[in-house]
């Protein structure tokens, strides 16, 4: 497996991401929301409800797993290493989230269907995400949308700035952002098949049934997607499907996009001239390119602040 010494994310950041997140940047509101969250919002509770309610992986605790993740941290040149979390869900899913302490969260279901250089993929992408900056925009978009719809007149006014342009925007750039950490994952792994079978699995595998499952059918089926395109009142059903026509807006291209554009990447010349070590460098090798969000001076002070806003909300909750 290739391994990327001091890589910057920029090196394989998907275009589209780069400019979904300018567009959401700019928009009235936005600035708001990231004074509010880091006002507001501390790591610590979620880690300590992983390590109560999960399995946290080691060198004693799903070892090859760990074994795996350590690799994919190398290869990415991603420092300090972030934690790695099981959770007894059948669902194949995985999800990537904090800043000072990120930590990735992978289903049992999906060390139960995918292989080991598939599950290999799937943690690359998702630390593809924590070396992009992700992970704290994503939880700012979680934040505000919870924080607004819950909370109301407690939010210092956030509720009127977090508009529907301001939620389309955060949608479109976590959809777009998907696209880059596929690309971490072909990175990773340097095989095309495994991340399109990692894709088609978490699509609606079966392990009963996986010898029934073929994965030029799959892309084939992607090739017949795109091609519905050709009618424009399919676009327009697609747009709608994603900006919450059946209920909600969907955070995730579907992944038969996803085949189409990992796919033109892997025969691009930029992907070529990373795999022989001709990439963007960060200015400090193994970083993550995103600033601390709160001086440690100020953690006290945030604490008091979390424990304000809880007893507001359990207020309301208690109708007083």
């Amino acid at each position: 497996m290739p391994t990327y010494t001091g890589i910057s994310s920029e090196a394989f950041r998907h275009p589209l991401d780069r400019q979904a997140e300018q567009a959401l940047r700019n928009l009235p509101g936005f600035d708001l929301v990231a004074r509010k969250f880091v006002e507001f919002v501390y790591e610590r509770p979620q880690l300590v409800y992983l390590m109560g309610n999960t399995i946290q992986v080691g060198p004693r605790q799903y070892s090859t797993i760990y074994q795996i993740f350590r690799e994919c941290v190398r290869d990415l040149d991603i420092y300090p290493e972030p934690s790695l979390f099981v959770t007894q869900n059948p669902q194949a899913n995985s999800y990537a989230l904090g800043q000072e302490n990120a930590y990735i969260v992978i289903d049992t279901g999906i060390l139960d269907l995918l292989n080991e250089s598939e599950i290999r993929a799937v943690l690359a992408h998702e630390l593809g995400h924590i070396k992009c900056g992700h992970t704290i925009l994503i939880q700012m978009a979680m934040w505000a949308m919870s924080t607004a719809s819950a909370l109301g007149e407690l939010t210092f006014g956030i509720g009127n700035f977090v508009s529907g342009a301001l939620i389309y925007a955060f949608f479109e750039w976590r959809r777009k952002a998907e696209l880059t950490a596929d690309r971490a994952a072909l990175l990773v792994v340097d095989d095309l098949n495994t991340v399109l079978s990692s894709m088609m699995k978490v699509s609606g595998g079966s392990n009963k049934y996986a010898h029934e499952c073929s994965l030029p059918e799959f892309i084939k089926q992607s090739e017949n997607y795109q091609a519905l395109d050709q009618d424009g009142l399919n676009q327009v059903y697609k747009f709608l499907m994603y900006n919450g026509a059946q209920g909600t807006m969907l955070s995730h291209p579907f992944p038969v996009e996803r085949v189409q554009y990992i796919k033109q990447w892997s025969v691009s010349a930029e992907y070529q001239q990373i795999r022989q070590g001709n990439y963007q460098r960060s200015p400090e090798a193994g970083s993550v390119d995103v600033p601390a969000a709160t001086p440690d001076s100020e953690a006290e002070k945030l604490r008091r602040q979390i424990e304000e806003l809880q007893q507001k909300i359990n207020q309301m909750k208690n109708g007083e």
